[in-house]
């Protein structure tokens, strides 16, 4: 017996019992030779895969479960290992292999010992539980399926009906065999030399498509053994069509497949995401714990956002920096970009030509929050997570918005999420605690911000302070609840519109560009010495957070038709700085594969929260090419004060 599974059999059928339903897996998963597994049968059985093989023999008048006949233990019976289970939990399921599922398992048993007897000894044990292993007794029952030394195929009709047989892709079955036959089985060797990395050879590719045509114009399902296995197989064979993913590692395997709609993207199509319609996260701050999610039937574009060409005419000129413009694509890294652009087929933001790279620790911890790397942004200064525009003992660290303030100019800040999140605060607002709504919306008092909007209502009307802050600040802004006002009436606007904190969808996608348009127009209108506006994509974070790639990329998007709004508004004025970047990577999102011709996109996060990773810089207009280089996040801000210092 394997170190540890007695013990573990108890745990791990708690563990069992209780799994729920999830999202149905693309690709059904086989667990080969389960038994070798740390804890057989529960391992794969937790994960939920759609077949589990046991090897066994007939030594002594019992079915015993190894690989060779030196590897059998009388405690390692089939009935021990894989009947008793199976039955108990079949009864504690109500009938069914996971409890409130209609899948099905398939038992395959591999015969390695003579045909006949085998057989006979399992015939035997399985008519016991009618009710488990019979389906016309119990729709929902075990499928038993036969493999190894199989009976001959005019032996078939001498088994009962509810016993299958693994099929051969080369023998030549009646119709009423074929009936028998539950999916084909093929050693992978015998076509392919591929060691899973990179790709097949073309030659070898299509003889194995033929091999899976065969099966299905069979009407059989196909699995392959002796197959190589690792992310690329898992998709590579995805994308062949291969019904059964054959695996040694059931965990790993079912990780990647799990949730699978999350993982891609491809405008023009919808794919389920998540198996209650919506995926969300836990792992957001006070101001955002409210975010109602990235629902399944919202994550679809049926077409491509139009990407800008600029003219470059001020790009990288001396003329005068009069107006700065600066984009944050909250928990954007360069492959929440890549997959933007390979889904969109271009991205405005690709077409800024002078490129950098941010290094973007906190002060405090190898990995940023977005109150530090926000604060860096905004003041140049390394700041401790949790910490918005203030140094640990409470000293406040000026922002660009101060800076531009005291030069006349006027000021925005725009976010497509809650005004009081980190990264907007750090623009407006000082504090230690990034959760400290109340302070930190006392700054706005001060009346430095010209235009500021974004969602959150609740920041401003349930405080903890006693303040009646609309009230205090309608005596100096128009406080109003829809962005379309923004350009509508006079003086100086804070705008909170609930829209701003929901997820990026078709019919809203370009609502954070339309409010930078209406923004940049309203800061104008109320100076004539230039502005700084400062627009923040925040809900790639949130779908980094979540792990949900059509959530990303439509963010994405959505921020990208931003960038637009800001390239085009640099273009016809020719004194205007365009700088866009990011606070912080989510997720560790890889893209794993795709297709060019259809814009489709894969792609696995490692983790559902921020990470360490260099971050893309990007500039435009005067000076651009001042942001060329590597550099610390602190040095982004610094250089925009240079610059606009300079002329």
């Amino acid at each position: 017996m394997k170190p540890g599974y007695i013990a573990f059999m108890s745990a791990a059928a708690a563990l069992a019992i209780s799994f729920s339903a999830a999202a149905q897996s693309p690709m059904m998963i086989h667990s080969h030779n389960d038994y070798t597994r740390e804890v057989p049968f529960y391992e794969a059985y937790s994960q939920k895969v759609s077949s589990i093989e046991a090897d066994v023999f007939l030594k002594g008048g019992r079915l015993l479960v190894g690989h060779e006949l030196e590897d059998l233990s009388p405690e390692m019976s089939f009935e021990r290992m894989y009947l008793q289970p199976i039955v108990s939990l079949y009864k504690l399921n109500g009938g069914r292999a996971w409890k409130g599922s209609d899948d099905i398992l398939q038992l395959m048993v591999e015969i390695k010992s003579e045909t006949a007897p085998a057989m006979k000894a399992l015939v035997s044990m399985l008519r016991k539980y009618p009710e488990v292993f019979n389906p016309a007794v119990n729709p929902y029952a075990v499928r038993t399926v036969i493999t190894g030394n199989v009976p001959s195929p005019e032996e078939f009709e001498g088994y009962p009906e509810y016993i299958s047989f693994d099929g051969a892709v080369d023998a030549a079955y009646t119709p009423e065999q074929l009936s028998r036959v539950a999916l084909f089985s093929t050693n992978f060797r015998a076509y392919s030399s591929w060691n899973g990395k990179g790709a097949i050879l073309p030659a070898e590719y299509e003889t194995l498509m033929r091999v899976i045509e065969h099966a299905h114009e069979c009407g059989k399902p196909i699995r392959f053994w002796n197959a190589p296995e690792g992310t690329t197989v898992y998709y590579t064979f995805l994308n062949m069509g291969i019904d059964y993913m054959n695996t040694d590692s059931p965990a790993v395997c079912a990780a990647f497949y799990s949730d699978f709609g999350n993982k891609n993207f491809c405008i023009g199509d919808h794919i389920t995401t998540s198996a209650g319609g919506v995926t969300g996260t836990k792992k957001l701050d006070k101001t955002t714990r409210n975010f109602s999610g990235f629902r399944d039937e919202k994550m679809v574009l049926s077409k491509n956002i139009d990407v800008y060409v600029p003219s470059y005419e001020s790009d990288a000129s001396g003329n005068h920096v009069k107006n700065v413009i600066f984009l944050i694509g909250d928990g954007m890294g360069l492959n929440q970009i890549t997959a933007g652009a390979y889904a969109n087929r271009g991205l405005s933001l690709l077409n800024m030509r002078y490129m950098g790279l941010q290094i973007n620790q906190a002060a405090d911890s190898f990995t940023t929050d977005s109150a530090a790397g926000g604060s860096a942004l905004a003041t140049g200064k390394a700041h401790n997570n949790r910490h918005i525009s203030m140094s640990p003992d409470g000293v406040v660290y000026p922002s660009l918005s101060d800076f531009f303030s005291g030069m006349g100019k006027t000021i925005g800040v725009v976010s497509l999420g809650n005004i009081v999140d980190a990264t907007p605060a750090a623009f407006y607002g000082h504090c230690t605690e990034r959760d400290s709504s109340d302070v930190l919306t006392r700054y706005l008092l001060d009346g430095k911000v010209d235009v500021l909007c974004g969602s959150g209502i609740d920041q401003f009307e349930k405080r903890g302070d006693g303040l009646d802050i609309i009230d205090m600040l309608s005596e100096q802004y128009r406080f109003i609840r829809h962005a379309d006002g923004i350009a509508a009436g006079k003086g100086k606007v804070i705008c909170i519109d609930e829209r701003m904190g929901e997820a990026a969808e078709e019919s809203n996608l370009g609502l954070l560009a339309d409010v930078t348009r209406s923004s940049i127009a309203k800061l104008q209108e109320l100076g004539d010495k230039g502005f700084f506006l400062m627009v923040e994509g925040a809900k790639i974070d949130y779908a980094g957070h979540s792990r949900c790639l059509p959530g990303s990329v439509i963010e994405m998007l959505s921020f990208d038709m931003a960038v637009a709004e800001a390239l085009k508004f640099a273009d016809e004025n020719g004194e205007t700085l365009v700088v866009v970047t990011a606070d912080h990577e989510t997720g560790g999102l890889s893209i794993v594969d795709g297709d060019e011709k259809t814009g489709r996109i894969l792609g696995v996060y490692i983790s559902d929260d921020h990470t360490p990773a260099m971050l893309p810089v990007f500039a435009y207009g005067p000076g651009a090419d001042r942001f060329i280089g590597v550099y610390k996040n602190t040095e982004i801000p610094e250089r925009i004060k240079a610059l606009a210092e300079q002329y």
